[in-house]
C-alpha cells in the first residue's frame, strides 16, 4: 500500500490522495506495478483499471492502514504529546523515563515519533514531519512491534489531529501541554478556532489525558477533556492541581524541585534551566506515573537528560558569555525562554539572533519581532527557512516589530555570520540567544535543504575560540 508513486512496486494498491494529486502519478503508480487504486473519484485511463471508490480518502486512509499493518497500535502502550509549545521536549521526558524503567526490566527501549527522529527499534532516523500521515505512522507502529517494542511515544501535531493521521489510534496516556495563537495560516489553521478544536481532538482518543491546570482556554480544554476515560491536571504553581511543582530553584545550571501528587512526593534535579522546561518535566512524571511506572526511573533520568536543539547551554570559563542555542520558534517558546533567562541571569545583557521561516504561519513575524524587541537588548535579525519567500522581505516585516518595541538591530543574512558576529561584539556580561533552529544543520532556501552549521555547533566554537583568548 503507498501513496507515493516513486515508492510503487507489483503488487502495490495505490492510494490518490492530496490537494496537488495529478492523474499522471496514478499512471506512474500503474506503470511500476500498481494492482488497484482508491481515490474520492474514478480516473479517466486508456484502459480499465481495478478501483476502490470512497467519499472522504483522508477517512478511509487511517482504516485501510491499520489494517494493512495488523493492528500495531493495539500492541504497544502508546503515549501521546500535544500543545503548542514543549512537544518535543515532553517527548523525549517521557522516552528517557520509560527507557531508564525498560533497561532495569532488561526490555527494548520505548519507541519514538517526533519533529527531531523517529526510533522503531533499529537506530534512529531523522523525521520528516512532526507526526507522519496516517500510512507512515502506522508502519512506524508496526515496526516497533516487529522489533519487540512494548511502548511508544508520540509528539501529535494539530495538523496530524485535524487530518486524521492519528485516526484508529487510541492513547492510553496523552499529554496536552498548553495552547497558544501558532500555525495560523492560509495553508495551516484557517484561524484561531479552527487550531484549538484540532487539538483537542486528541481527548476523545484518549484513555488517561494529563492536561494543564494553567493552560489558555482552559475553560473550553477542561470541558473536551471529559471526553477523555479519565484526566488529571498539572501545574507548577497550583497546589489543587493533581500534580504539582514546589521548591524550585535554579542551581548550577540545573532545575531543583519537589513534585506532589496523591502518590509522590520526591525531590527531582533537572539537567535543564527553565520554568517551562520543568513543566514539561512534571507532565511527563505525571504520565509515567499513572502508567506505573516506578518514580525512580523518571528520578533517575531527567538527572542526565539531553534533548537535541532544545536548551543547549554553554557558557564561558569566566561566566562572562553565557550562550543558548534553542529551537524556540514562536511566541510562548520565545517569552517563556527569555524571560526565564533574564529571571536566572538580571545582571546579563540579553543579545538575541532570530528570524522567521517563509510560507507559513505568517504571523510568527509579529509575535517574535514583539517578543523578542520587549525582553532583549540586541537582536540580530537572521535567516530561519526562508522557503518560497525572500529573506530580506520576512526580515522587515520583523524588524518593524522589533523597531517598535524601540530596541536595537541588525539585519544579518547569514545566520552563521550572524551568531560570529553576536560574540564579536559583546561588552560585559551577556546572554547570546540563537533561536529557532538549535540542533539543525540544514536550511530551507527555496525547495532545496542546503547544508549548514548548527547553532549549537556554531557557539560551542564561539566560546571554545573565546576560552582560548582569555586564559
Amino acid at each position: 500500500m503507498e501513496q507515493d508513486s516513486k515508492k510503487v512496486e507489483p503488487g502495490t494498491l495505490f492510494i490518490c490522495k492530496g490537494a496537488h494529486f495529478k492523474v499522471d502519478y496514478l499512471k506512474e503508480a500503474i506503470e511500476r506495478g500498481a494492482i488497484a487504486y482508491i481515490s474520492e473519484k474514478k480516473y479517466d485511463l486508456e484502459d480499465e483499471f481495478p478501483h476502490l471508490t470512497v467519499s472522504d480518502i483522508r477517512l478511509a486512509i487511517p482504516l485501510l492502514a491499520e489494517t494493512f499493518y495488523n493492528h500495531p497500535q493495539e500492541k504497544l502502550t502508546i503515549v501521546g504529546v500535544g500543545g503548542t509549545k514543549g512537544k518535543t521536549t515532553t517527548s523525549y521526558f517521557v522516552k528517557a523515563i520509560l527507557d531508564t524503567y525498560l533497561k532495569d526490566q532488561g526490555k527494548a527501549p520505548a519507541g519514538l515519533i517526533s519533529s527531531i527522529a523517529n526510533y522503531e527499534g533499529d537506530g534512529e532516523e531523522v523525521a520528516q514531519n512532526t507526526t507522519p500521515e496516517s500510512l507512515d505512522l502506522q508502519k512506524h507502529l508496526a515496526q516497533m512491534v516487529h522489533a519487540g517494542l512494548e511502548y511508544a511515544v508520540l509528539e501529535v501535531s494539530s495538523q496530524a489531529l485535524k487530518y486524521h493521521r492519528t485516526d484508529r489510534i487510541e492513547f492510553d496516556v496523552a499529554i496536552f501541554l498548553n495552547i497558544d495563537k501558532d500555525h495560523i495560516s492560509p495553508i495551516e489553521h484557517p484561524n484561531f478556532s479552527d487550531y484549538i478544536q484540532s487539538k483537542a481532538k486528541m481527548f476523545g482518543q484518549t484513555k488517561k489525558l494529563i492536561i494543564n491546570r494553567e493552560t489558555k482556554q482552559a475553560n473550553y480544554l477542561f470541558e473536551r477533556a471529559k471526553e477523555a476515560e479519565c484526566y488529571y491536571s498539572f501545574s507548577l504553581n497550583s497546589s489543587k492541581a493533581d500534580y504539582y511543582v514546589k521548591n524550585l530553584e535554579a542551581l548550577d545550571l540545573e532545575s531543583h524541585f519537589n513534585i506532589h501528587s496523591k502518590s509522590i512526593d520526591e525531590a527531582f534535579v533537572l539537567k535543564m534551566l527553565g520554568d517551562y522546561n520543568v513543566e514539561n518535566a512534571l507532565a511527563a512524571v505525571a504520565a509515567v506515573d499513572v502508567l506505573g511506572i516506578p518514580i525512580e526511573a523518571a528520578k533517575t533520568a531527567l538527572k542526565d537528560i539531553h534533548v537535541p536543539g532544545r536548551m543547549r547551554l554553554v557558557s564561558s570559563a569566566d561566566q562572562k558569555i553565557i550562550a543558548i542555542a534553542d529551537f524556540a520558534h514562536n511566541r510562548l517558546s520565545f517569552e517563556r525562554l527569555i524571560t526565564g533567562m533574564k529571571e536566572a541571569h538580571p545582571d546579563y545583557k540579553v543579545v538575541s539572533i532570530f528570524g522567521a521561516p517563509g510560507g507559513k504561519a505568517l504571523g510568527r513575524r509579529e509575535e517574535l519581532g514583539t517578543v523578542g524587541g520587549k525582553y532583549s537588548d540586541f537582536i540580530y535579525i537572521t535567516m530561519d527557512d526562508p522557503g518560497p519567500e525572500d529573506v530580506k522581505e520576512i526580515s522587515k516585516e520583523i524588524a518593524y516589530y522589533v523597531e517598535r518595541e524601540g530596541t536595537p538591530y541588525t539585519y544579518i543574512e547569514d545566520r552563521e555570520k550572524a551568531i560570529l558576529t553576536a560574540f564579536e561584539n559583546i561588552e560585559g556580561k551577556t546572554l547570546i540567544l540563537a533561536l529557532g533552529k538549535g540542533h539543525e544543520n540544514t536550511m530551507k532556501i527555496g525547495d532545496q535543504e542546503v547544508p549548514m552549521h548548527s547553532d549549537e555547533e556554531i557557539i560551542q566554537k564561539c566560546i571554545e575560540d573565546y576560552d582560548k583568548q582569555h586564559q
